[in-house]
C-alpha cells in the first residue's frame, strides 16, 4: 500500500521539483523567498493536481487485470495457504 501512495505523493512533487530546476538553472535564489511567489505556487499546485488525476484514470485503465480474468482468493488446501492467483 505504501508504494501506489509514495508513486502518487512523487508525481504531485514533479512540477514544483521543475521549477526549482528551473530556479537552479537560471541562477535564480532558489531559496529566496521572492522566487516563490503565491501565484506561482498556486499554479504548480493545480498542474500537481492535475498530474495526480491524469495517473488515477491511466492506473484504472491500465492496471490490474483484465476484465475477462477470474480471481481466485487465497485459501486452505491440504492445511496449507495457496495465495490467490488470477485465471
Amino acid at each position: 500500500m505504501i508504494r501506489p501512495v509514495l508513486t502518487e505523493v512523487g508525481i504531485f512533487l514533479i512540477p514544483f521539483a521543475v521549477y526549482a530546476a528551473f530556479l537552479i538553472a537560471t541562477r535564480s535564489g532558489l531559496l529566496v523567498q521572492s522566487s516563490w511567489p503565491m501565484h506561482v505556487l498556486a499554479k504548480l499546485a493545480v498542474g500537481a493536481l492535475l498530474l495526480v488525476v491524469v495517473s488515477f484514470l491511466l492506473l484504472a485503465e491500465f492496471g490490474g487485470a483484465p476484465p475477462d480474468s477470474t480471481y481466485v482468493p487465497a485459501h486452505i488446501e491440504d492445511g496449507k495457504l495457496v495465495p490467490g492467483v488470477e485465471k
